[in-house]
């Protein structure tokens, strides 16, 4: 007899929700930052890099977790269709999570800008490449405002409409130790 999980393990919860929060403002900072050109641009900027340090750290650490910690399942009625676009939505969610903050530090890298904490350059001084990158970046900004909606409208869905556990599963609140039971 295997257990299954009903929500998520409470350190993904956390992460869940602490990269969300993050992830919003990091959209916030980051357009502010493009159309802000007086003095607070560089606490724009500063800010900015600090943020997405931290997501790039917060996100390793959530792959981690999301592939040695058993997670609930979709619910078993759930069309086929759907379960695909869940798992690709995940899966574009966590590569942007994971490729933003690259590109920035790689941006950075062509740039010639200072990193933060002194980090080593990804990439040679390039201005063309640095460019690009910076293409790259702004438009994989949209990419993940884009996927945070469609990934808040699913979990409204699943919350409000289908009211099947998916959204309560990710619950930032502590939830019973409750186990439904798999029989293997």
């Amino acid at each position: 007899m295997k257990t299954v999980p009903v929500a998520f393990h409470p350190l993904a919860r956390l992460l869940h929700w602490l990269m969300a929060v993050l992830i919003l403002a990091m959209l916030f900072v980051g357009v502010s930052m493009i159309s802000d050109l007086s003095p607070r641009h560089t606490w724009l900027l500063s800010l900015h890099k600090a943020i997405g340090l931290a997501l790039l750290l917060l996100v390793l650490v959530r792959i981690v977790l999301r592939l040695t910690v058993p997670h609930p399942p979709l619910p078993a009625d759930l069309p086929t269709v759907q379960r695909l676009a869940a798992g690709a939505s995940h899966l574009l969610l966590y590569g942007l999570m994971l490729a933003m903050p690259l590109i920035g530090w790689g941006m950075l890298s062509a740039g010639g800008y200072p990193l933060p904490l002194h980090l080593p350059a990804l990439l040679p001084h390039d201005l063309q490449l640095y460019a690009v990158l910076r293409q790259a970046h702004g438009w994989l900004a949209y990419v993940l405002f884009a996927t945070v909606l469609v990934h808040l409208g699913a979990a409204l869905v699943h919350g409000l409409v289908r009211r099947d556990g998916v959204l309560r599963s990710m619950s930032p609140a502590p939830l019973r130790n409750r186990q439904a039971n798999d029989q293997d």
